[in-house]
């Protein structure tokens, strides 16, 4: 167990604004693998004053009353409940953080017990303890955050999560035990901050039944990449295309797609 600061909340449970979300539950504060992007995450973080610093941001705090919170919430809520994602504000399964994956196994156990679809997305590596199908529904869908293969890319952007490789495998070995696994490509960076064959990432992740696609926003070089609309409409056209043809499902984030003359 690492030396986790730990807090309490009031509430757990509530409705995403996200548009492919449903509900959501944030469990940790703070995320230690302080992507540069920049994190969304961090910057309302700041904004709302949970935090002040980068390094501040870096240290993960977890809601020690998670349990008994979804205990008194999930009877209240449960007839609304379509699925619940882990997590839009920090990463259920933190690389090197074992206290933090254990407490995101229980939660997922305890929404499965009540017959709930648990969805995940992480930078980190998923336990082992996710293919045992005995605890662990396999209704649930199980992402990774895969950008870039790039490791010089990930070691400026996103500094101390799992390497793109540890990711890819950890979820195909869950897609093996007949898991649901997605891939989230978001936020996909325009070729001025790295050149990449995009083919080359959707090649390694066809095994997956879910790709969700999604620009790189807040971030200053994109627009000044003067073809940055014509390469995502190019980009989601590759995704739709590749898709069909491997029978994946697709989801396209609302403003990746925009209107304009003429691709690059």
């Amino acid at each position: 167990m690492t030396n986790i600061e730990k807090i309490k909340r009031k509430s757990l449970l509530y409705k995403t604004r996200v548009e492919y979300g449903d509900y959501t539950i944030n469990h940790i504060e703070g995320c230690s693998h302080g992507c540069k992007y920049p994190c969304y995450a961090m910057m309302m973080a700041k904004r709302f004053g949970r935090i002040k610093t980068y390094d501040e941001w870096r240290r993960p705090k977890i809601v020690e009353n998670s349990i008994e919170l979804l205990d008194r919430e999930i009877p209240k809520l449960k007839d609304d409940i379509q699925s619940v994602h882990l997590c839009f504000m920090s990463d259920p399964f933190m690389f090197g953080y074992p206290d933090i994956s254990e407490l995101s196994l229980k939660i997922v156990k305890k929404l499965n017990d009540n017959n709930i679809k648990v969805t995940t997305l992480s930078k980190g590596i998923y336990p082992d303890e996710l293919k045992k199908q005995r605890y662990f529904s396999d209704i649930n869908e199980y992402g990774i955050t895969l950008v870039s293969l790039d490791e010089n890319y990930r070691l400026e952007y996103e500094p101390f999560t799992a390497d793109y490789e540890q990711r890819i495998e950890g979820l195909k070995k869950l897609h093996k035990a007949g898991l649901k696994t997605w891939v989230s490509i978001e936020p996909f960076p325009t070729p001025n901050i790295v050149k990449q064959d995009f083919l080359r990432i959707l090649r390694k992740i066809s095994f997956v039944d879910k790709i969700i696609f999604g620009r790189l926003n807040y971030n200053a070089k994109v627009t000044a990449y003067t073809w940055h609309k014509g390469f995502y409409n190019h980009c989601v056209d590759q995704v739709q295309e590749f898709c069909n043809q491997k029978g994946i499902d697709y989801y396209i984030k609302k403003g990746t797609e925009t209107s304009v003359d003429m691709y690059r």
